[in-house]
């Protein structure tokens, strides 16, 4: 199996992400965000958390323009699979891949701590893992991570089940307590809490594990 991890100016959680992938059996290769072609034969990519060009414009909203997202979007389209963590998730909305917005949180504050979720569904490779219902902890840390859709979408998001987490105790005021969202084929998965930092003992926990080593084995059986 094999990932890619994108590096934009302000990431500060790639090196942590190729990590879980490394942990989880991927080779790992390292993208920078002025790349214009990604490595061949890749299963996933990685967009990872952090600010990237320092938050402006809006959260995502320049590294979305980046030469490389251009691709990150082309392999998505094709039917790779993509995680967008935090910043990642942030980059995937202004990109189109996934639907929404993240606003600033409700508190107006940065919010950091171990945050529990629920996992929604087992139907992605994401989230294969987990079974559907099980309560996980996993650590935030974010500023602009208030989900918001219109009904609508939200609906829409439910329905088909395309919610891949709800936060049990909401940092944030994200609408529907959503912390993590599927695209409609299940392949790209864009979540606000960061699994990346919970696959140690050492770090607190290990509920971010069955992520990255259930993608690998839903990427080995496929």
């Amino acid at each position: 199996m094999r990932a890619a991890v994108v590096t934009f100016p302000g990431s500060n959680c790639d090196r942590d992400l190729a990590v879980a992938f490394e942990a989880a059996g991927f080779e790992v290769a390292r993208v920078w965000h002025k790349d214009t072609t990604l490595p061949d034969g890749l299963d996933v990519i990685g967009l990872p958390g952090g600010f990237s060009f320092g938050d402006y414009l809006r959260c995502g909203a320049i590294a979305a323009n980046a030469p490389i997202c251009r691709e990150v979007k082309a392999f998505a389209e094709r039917g790779g699979h993509v995680l967008g963590i935090c910043n990642g998730f942030q980059i995937l909305l202004e990109t189109g891949l996934l639907p929404g917005a993240l606003m600033r949180n409700a508190s107006l504050h940065f919010v950091c701590k171990p945050v529990p979720l629920r996992v929604e569904t087992a139907s992605s490779p994401f989230t294969a893992g987990y079974g559907a219902g099980t309560e996980i902890t996993i650590p935030v840390a974010h500023h602009d991570g208030n989900y918001q859709a219109d009904s609508e979408t939200l609906a829409r998001l439910a329905g088909e089940g395309q919610v891949a987490f709800r936060y049990l105790d909401n940092p944030n005021g994200s609408a529907g307590d959503i912390a993590g969202v599927l695209s409609e084929n299940r392949r790209v998965l864009g979540m606000m809490p960061h699994p990346e930092r919970a696959i140690d003992p050492l770090h607190g926990g290990i509920d971010g594990r069955p992520l990255f080593t259930g993608l690998t084995e839903a990427l080995v059986s496929a």
